[in-house]
């Protein structure tokens, strides 16, 4: 029985692994340590990422195909084509993952990306 006025929604969580570098070629080395700190380190860091992804009503392949198999056990900047040229931060990993998401479901079906970097740090992406 649906309620007037309220609707629940439906998330589902996947969780990757995946290893990046904060470093944004328009800066230099120094610029890039101040702003980036330990997270500009030249051998990258790893994150286990999760992803709440608010879906209407889901599928498990898009979720393989938009997330699992572009981003899991991969080196975002040297491996994700989108990320040569944009910074891997959380905030523009939740954009890709709206994007990729948006090539496997119809209009409207998304509503939020939320990914945790880690338990502290969350980014939401609404597709703003």
């Amino acid at each position: 029985m649906r309620v007037p006025g309220r609707r629940a929604r439906l998330s589902r969580l996947v969780c990757f692994s995946a290893s990046h570098r904060l470093h944004s070629p328009s800066l230099s080395d120094e610029e890039n340590l101040k702003v980036f700190g330990k997270c500009n380190n030249p051998n990258g860091h790893g994150h286990n990422y999760k992803v709440i992804n608010g879906i209407s009503s889901f599928s498990f392949f898009c979720l393989q195909e938009a997330i699992m198999k572009p981003l899991d056990h991969k080196n975002l900047d040297l491996d994700v084509p989108y990320f040569a040229s944009v910074v891997s931060t959380t905030e523009n990993v939740a954009v890709y993952i709206w994007a990729n998401l948006q090539k496997f479901l119809p209009r409207g079906v998304l509503y939020k990306v939320k990914v945790y970097e880690t338990d502290n740090n969350i980014v939401v992406y609404k597709g703003e």
